[in-house]
């Protein structure tokens, strides 16, 4: 029970990452809102979970969105002392010359804008607290570049930067501010990367994001979710500023 009597606000619990992070967190003993553009999928997450569970509907990258999701959850659970921001968007492969001004701000707005506005909205209820913890699911895209994910990479360098940036500005406030950065995961998003029929898209996934995984597997949401759950309790009390690259060796 590490998280006992703590608030979580979990973006992208729907699914994925978000998914496995707020049900090891209610398992902790965590109150979790589950907030997901996909209210059915934050619903199901939210059936899966034990008691203290609340399931909302919100476009993270929609700043009056945020500020309601974040209303909600206090007034529903009293505070909040956890944010986890794993929501996120991937890019098909795509280069430069063909990415759309559209595309660009959509993976820039969700990836990172997200971030941003999460902490606007919850940093005033973890200052009356002097705690808090913010946890940003990056990615080790965010410091290993790929051809052809130039929107992606930006977008999660930024989120890098300002989980660093955070975490300095915040620390006088005893709010800790980390970030983890997954390698190549075993989730829905994975085959999003990628262009190509369910054949060759399988084929592509072993060959490109596999064979670069020293140590030779997918990472699992439950990975994500175990390292969340340190950086986010009070084991990790002492620790601000981190970016830990849960990746199987990808980023060495």
């Amino acid at each position: 029970m590490l998280l006992k009597g703590k608030t979580a606000l979990v973006t992208g619990g729907g699914s994925g990452m978000g998914k496995a992070i707020s049900k090891l967190f209610n398992k902790e003993g965590a109150q979790v809102a589950i907030v997901d553009l996909n209210q059915e999928a934050a619903e199901w997450t939210a059936k899966e979970c034990g008691t203290a569970v609340l399931p909302i509907q919100a476009n993270v990258a929609a700043e009056e969105e945020v500020e309601r999701a974040v209303n909600q959850t206090v007034k529903h659970f009293g505070g909040v002392d956890i944010v986890v921001n794993s929501a996120g968007v991937p890019m098909a492969f795509t280069p430069v010359e063909e990415v759309s001004i559209e595309q660009w701000q959509r993976t820039m707005e969700v990836n990172c804008t997200s971030i941003f506005l999460t902490a606007k909205y919850t940093v005033p209820f973890m200052k009356q607290k002097n705690s808090g913890a913010i946890l940003n699911i990056c990615s080790i895209a965010g410091v290993r570049a790929r051809p052809g994910l130039n929107a992606y990479c930006a977008s999660k360098g930024a989120a890098i930067m300002l989980t660093k940036a955070l975490a300095i500005e915040l620390a006088p406030y005893r709010i800790r501010v980390n970030g983890i950065n997954p390698g190549p995961a075993d989730t829905p998003m994975l085959s999003k990367f990628l262009h190509g029929d369910e054949e060759q898209i399988q084929r592509d996934t072993k060959e490109i994001f596999l064979s670069s995984v020293p140590l030779g597997s997918l990472i699992q949401p439950e990975d994500i979710a175990e390292a969340a759950l340190y950086l986010c309790s009070d084991q990790a009390k002492i620790v601000t500023g981190e970016i830990v690259n849960v990746d199987g060796g990808r980023g060495i």
